[in-house]
């Protein structure tokens, strides 16, 4: 990943969706660029790597996620996606 080249990316609504989409640019973002990959239609898109993005915000209502880290908001309340990647603290508490 390069700074000039990173995708910000705000998440409106912590549910499921954004779960997966949170596990899935962890557990890739280190993937080779040429790398073919169960799940991941191309590692690269337009010159961006999955390792590009960047989770810069996140929003939701439900108080149990509100004042969480990303990494644990996507665990909590109702949410419950299948675990395959260990998200560590994002450090973007919302």
């Amino acid at each position: 990943m390069s700074p000039d080249k990173e995708i910000r990316v705000a998440i409106v609504g912590v549910g499921n969706c954004a779960n997966s989409l949170v596990q899935g640019v962890h557990y890739y973002r280190d993937a080779a660029r040429d790398q073919e990959i169960p799940g991941l239609m191309n590692v690269v898109v337009g010159g961006y790597h999955v390792g590009d993005v960047k989770f810069v915000a996140a929003f939701d209502v439900d108080k149990k996620k509100v004042g969480l880290d990303l990494a644990d908001a996507i665990w909590a309340s109702e949410n419950n996606t299948i675990k395959f990647s260990e998200v560590h603290n994002l450090a973007l508490r919302f």
